[in-house]
């Protein structure tokens, strides 16, 4: 030590002496926890799975919208109106797979799940059509998949409804074209922040956040409870830390982890992928997801106090996790949820952090909109980290 260094030291205050020595400790503490991560080649593994490819397969391969929907036709009449009427079902939307000949076919393949949707046209369609006489067509949907079958009933109708009224005003002699000079109210409508109503979007940016709260909260249980079974956590209480110094470097290190996870997932999948934008600051991105890392990091710590082994841990991490997403609003709105569930919402952190990530991700929103957002997250991880510090004090003593 040079002689203006001790110089210095003997001019600086107790207090800020003791700083210096928690921050010392703070930083080797963290970079132990962050060597003892480095070695868990399994969990590695595992994260950089869920961080790429699970984020990826959840973009691609989950859909929202009707796309391709297997059609096959029953058509009784083989006339002009009926083959008029079946090229409306098109692509994208559907995708005509073949024809049968008899009804119990198309119920043979809705049972086998071969198809999703069966066209039947009864015979003299046409000629029904062009005598004015009542008929019908009779469409059975595969509805296993309530969403899909709801949008394929509503195309099917829409289609056959605009059939029957295009071809009524032509039996009447009325040109459609006409009908456009006499009063009629037009809708306007804007998509706003997802302009093409692209599923990737939604389903990418949420399956990131359901992983960023899964090793939000496994990640800290799982690094005290191996403290416990190396029997190492004995030596570290008879050190000089303090408790806090002992759980916080884990949180710090855990924290670090996942934002580098994040960082790979947001630039590398979201963005070159599907082209997720990026509207508002990622600097505040980083900052509600780091507070958000702390928040749930409560549960972790209250989770290594009950766990005796990394297998109960994991348990009661999968545990805590399940309602945390059915609370938060990413798979069901809100508004369709019983009014108990709603108040319910408000003690899960993940409710605050869809609502803050998807207004800066899509919204551009800043922290003036954010601030409620931000205010839960923050009373909420200020509970939870509480309590992880104290069930944790109380079981050292």
């Amino acid at each position: 030590m040079t002689k203006l260094a001790r110089v210095l030291l003997r001019g600086m205050t107790p207090l800020y002496l003791r700083f210096l020595v928690w921050l010392r400790r703070l930083r080797v503490m963290t970079v132990k926890e962050l060597l003892q991560f480095s070695r868990d080649g399994a969990l590695i593994l595992f994260m950089v799975y869920a961080f790429t490819f699970d984020i990826y397969l959840a973009g691609s391969g989950v859909k929202l919208q009707l796309n391709m929907a297997s059609t096959v036709i029953h058509d009784n009449d083989r006339s002009f109106a009926s083959r008029e009427l079946i090229d409306r079902f098109r692509p994208p939307v559907f995708n005509v797979e073949g024809s049968i000949s008899r009804a119990d076919e198309g119920t043979h393949l809705l049972d086998h799940g071969k198809t999703m949707i069966v066209l039947d046209i009864p015979p003299r369609f046409q000629q029904s059509l062009l005598s004015g006489a009542p008929t019908h067509v009779q469409v059975r949907l595969d509805a296993s998949n309530s969403v899909l079958g709801m949008f394929a009933s509503s195309f099917c109708r829409r289609i056959v409804e605009s059939f029957g009224f295009q071809t009524g005003l032509k039996r009447l002699g009325v040109d459609p074209r006409r009908l456009q000079s006499g009063p009629q109210v037009k809708d306007s409508y804007r998509v706003w922040f997802n302009p093409n109503q692209d599923d990737r979007w939604f389903m990418s940016i949420a399956e990131l956040l359901n992983i960023i709260t899964l090793f939000a909260i496994l990640l800290p249980a799982c690094a005290m409870v191996r403290e416990k079974e190396r029997g190492t956590v004995e030596q570290l209480l008879v050190t000089p830390l303090t408790t806090f110094q002992i759980m916080f470097p884990k949180v710090l290190a855990m924290a670090a982890v996942i934002l580098a996870g994040t960082s790979i997932s947001l630039f590398g999948v979201l963005r070159y992928c599907f082209e997720v934008p990026c509207r508002g600051s990622i600097i505040l991105f980083y900052a509600i997801t780091l507070l958000y890392v702390f928040t749930t990091a409560g549960l972790g710590l209250v989770i290594s106090t009950i766990a005796r082994n990394l297998g109960q841990a994991g348990m009661m991490a999968i545990i805590t996790y399940g309602p945390m997403i059915f609370l938060s609003g990413a798979w069901t709105p809100p508004e369709a949820m019983p009014r108990f569930i709603r108040l319910l919402m408000l003690l899960s952190p993940l409710h605050y952090y869809i609502d803050a990530s998807y207004g800066v991700l899509l919204k551009g929103a800043g922290l003036t909109l954010l601030r409620d957002s931000i205010l839960g997250m923050a009373i909420l991880g200020g509970a939870l980290f509480g309590l992880g510090m104290w069930r944790m004090r109380r079981q050292f003593q």
